[in-house]
């Protein structure tokens, strides 16, 4: 998995597991258990070298209680049974490569291999049916298709959440909405469901997954209905310009959220506020440490608040530098045209060329800060300009005129 984006997976991983906890949790709130099955996450929580294992029916909450679950590690394995809430707890275990199996109604389960940790927990889900579940899902989701829309209200499910990675000098930011609609058959809310994206935004995409009814122009999303039963993703992808160490973004939408919750790579002392979450709290990874922010629903058109402190400014005196010297480089290369000897047509086109290529490499740049092109496609686009500036300058300097002396100058 690559670096840009593993955040969004184990933030989603993550807000799963808190999902199962409330006993009043509704059915909408629960994760996709396809998403989460096998899967093993941190848990700082539990006590070392502990291991939970849950089994569940199809769905998140269809506790599958009575079950016996293998753990092996390092080639000893240990069993327990599940208790009333399906879940199977194996403590003091060693460190080392583990993994998780169990058989529900003759269905063979296993967990993808994980390493039990020496400090805190892992928790493991497993989940039964998930084909028979899928394969009855597909065939609603075509009746429910081919019948008339219906008049109704669709809203961002508990899943739907907002995470922000920082990548060099750049902030990303991905909104994971799950517009979900309860009803049996589709759902004509009035009009598609339209949005601006926060001030500061650029360079925005619709992520590869989502539903084929979202649209961008700029930095509005749009999204067609008639939204179908269950869920429809929808994520976008976009930069966050910053310049103080203090920055505040707000973004409204115009359909209720069930909950908020927002992820950020924590990034040296960086902090999360709003007035909209009610816990900030760490959520360690292999790839570091995101805060996790977690609130109640908002409604319809109620802004989220989003405020980070701390935020890594870097300086900016090497940029000024650059087009410093870029601009002293201009003053150069024009006396060297005015005192060329060759012809003033083929040195002036010179001239005109350095200059095209001195403003593009400059827009260039700008681009680069406000994120509408990526540092990998900026670096290979600004080698090939200082290559074909350097050739320029190279024809300008054996076409100068002497620097020193010349003739009708006295010894």
């Amino acid at each position: 998995m690559s670096r840009l984006g593993f955040g969004i997976w184990v933030l989603g991983f993550g807000i799963s597991f808190v999902a199962l906890a409330p006993a009043r949790a509704t059915a909408q709130d629960m994760p996709d258990p396809s998403l989460i099955h096998g899967r093993a996450i941190p848990a700082p929580e539990l006590p070392n070298g502990t291991v939970t294992v849950r089994v569940v029916r199809e769905a998140i909450g269809n506790d599958a209680p009575g079950q016996r679950v293998r753990v092996t590690v390092g080639g000893v394995t240990r069993t327990a049974t599940t208790d009333q809430q399906g879940r199977a707890e194996f403590t003091g275990l060693p460190g080392g490569d583990a993994r998780a199996e169990a058989t529900v109604d003759g269905e063979a389960m296993q967990s993808q291999p994980f390493a039990v940790p020496t400090t805190g927990g892992l928790r493991v889900i497993l989940v039964a049916g998930l084909a028979g579940a899928a394969e009855r899902k597909k065939q609603e989701e075509a009746e429910a298709i081919a019948a008339p829309p219906t008049k109704g209200v669709v809203v961002f499910g508990g899943d739907s959440r907002i995470v922000m990675e920082f990548t060099g000098d750049s902030l990303f930011a991905f909104y994971l909405l799950d517009i979900v609609n309860n009803a049996r058959t589709r759902v004509d809310i009035g009009g598609p469901i339209v949005f601006d994206l926060p001030d500061g935004a650029g360079g925005a995409r619709i992520r590869e997954g989502s539903s084929p009814s979202a649209t961008l122009e700029g930095t509005r999303v749009t999204i067609a209905g008639p939204f179908a039963p269950g869920t429809t993703a929808v994520q976008v992808e976009f930069s966050l310009r910053y310049d103080n160490p203090t920055e505040t973004f707000v973004q409204s939408f115009p359909v209720s959220m069930q909950r908020a919750v927002v992820g950020v790579e924590k990034v040296g002392s960086l902090a999360l506020a709003s007035p909209q979450l009610s816990s900030v709290t760490e959520l360690p990874t292999d790839n570091g440490v995101y805060l996790l922010g977690q609130g109640g629903a908002l409604q319809a058109g109620s802004p989220l608040t989003i405020t980070l402190s701390n935020v890594p400014v870097h300086s900016r005196t090497a940029r000024y530098v650059a087009l410093g010297l870029a601009l002293l480089t201009v003053a150069v290369g024009g006396w060297l045209a005015v005192t060329a000897r060759r012809s003033a047509a083929d040195r002036q086109a010179l001239a005109r060329r350095r200059d095209a290529l001195l403003a593009e490499l400059a827009q260039l740049e700008e681009r680069r800060r406000q994120g509408s092109v990526s540092p990998e496609r900026a670096d290979r686009r600004r080698q090939r300009l200082m290559s074909e500036l350097e050739q320029i300058y190279a024809e300008l300097d054996a076409t100068a005129g002497p620097r020193g002396g010349g003739e009708g100058i006295a010894a």
